[in-house]
């Protein structure tokens, strides 16, 4: 099995067994005191300091509560939850990514071994991501998705069996984390694949995919009526990916008549959503974002994927 990592944009090659890069994350955090000794002059109420014991850099203030989990231990359990999640790990492939010298982790997992092909060329890669972090912008969280080639997109999934997720707190346990990785993984081999195909089969009338958006990723409330209207920039882009997506993915004549009906497919409107999420940079539609947020992106089309406006077209 070949067991790719990319740090930083760095691809390498790893041993079986350790699937991740562990040299990029070989330290360790501490809490410190914010007081003069430690040369922060910061009010006790504040909460306390965390730094890294390698480089004494400090990376975040944090609550009392706050409990540091190693990034190591971390990793490790992530590594043994997939090898006993039953997926087959035939050409697996694993990135290990640092940000903000080390006070942000994410870890992605590729499966080609369990690839659907949702219809003829259009490919999906069964996808592990998860996220950690030392400064509180993440919380341990991960999901089990999947990536098209065909677009580079991430394609999240609105089930929460497909999701993970645990606060830095002392109640966290990383064993009780391991299980839910395990169950992630079974859902998305199995029934969340199966659903994207089920997508692809489903025609939406362009006006619903229209109402959908307006409620959800484009949805604005007005400062003053306080009612539901739509970023109409963002959702002329949404509906302008979602043109180009059923144009590419049903042909010039399948696209043509749901043109002159005015209609597309459930899955052309989940790619206009992930491909914002992935690609779309302040609503356009050339430029990717940040990782920061790539990820809050995510979460808005993971609660897309559970809206009412979501659950009607796919029912």
């Amino acid at each position: 099995m070949s067991n790719t990592y990319n740090i930083n944009n760095q691809i390498g090659v790893c041993d079986m067994g350790v699937m991740f890069n562990h040299d990029v994350i070989d330290f360790n955090v501490e809490k410190f005191d914010l007081n003069s000794s430690t040369g922060y002059l910061v009010p006790p109420e504040i909460g306390v300091g965390l730094r890294r014991t390698d480089t004494m850099r400090a990376l975040a203030v944090v609550s009392e509560a706050y409990e540091p989990v190693q990034y190591k231990s971390i990793v490790e359990n992530v590594e043994n939850s997939i090898h006993r999640s039953g997926l087959d790990l035939t050409d697996a492939t694993f990135e290990t990514n640092v940000y903000a010298d080390g006070a942000k982790l994410e870890l992605r997992a590729f499966f080609p071994a369990h690839q659907l092909e949702i219809d003829k060329g259009d490919i999906v890669t069964p996808e592990f991501r998860f996220r950690s972090s030392h400064n509180g912008t993440w919380a341990n969280n991960g999901f089990m998705g999947a990536w098209r080639s065909a677009c580079w997109n991430t394609l999240v999934s609105g089930d929460k069996l497909a999701y993970v997720y645990g606060r830095h707190t002392k109640n966290f346990s990383i064993v009780g984390f391991a299980s839910k990785i395990k169950a992630a993984s079974e859902y998305i081999a199995n029934d969340g694949l199966k659903q994207m195909r089920d997508w692809y089969h489903t025609d939406v009338s362009r006006d619903n995919v229209i109402h959908l958006f307006t409620h959800t990723l484009a949805k604005k409330t007005n400062n003053v009526s306080r009612e539901v209207e739509p970023n109409k920039v963002m959702l002329s882009n949404l509906m302008k990916i979602f043109d180009e997506e059923n144009r590419h993915l049903h042909g010039r004549a399948n696209y043509e008549g749901y043109a002159i009906r005015n209609r597309g497919t459930l899955w052309s409107a989940y790619q206009a959503a992930t491909y914002w999420s992935s690609h779309a940079k302040d609503g356009g539609i050339d430029s990717r974002p940040s990782h920061t947020v790539i990820s809050g992106r995510e979460d808005k089309v993971r609660k897309m994927l559970q809206s009412p406006q979501w659950m009607q077209l796919a029912a």
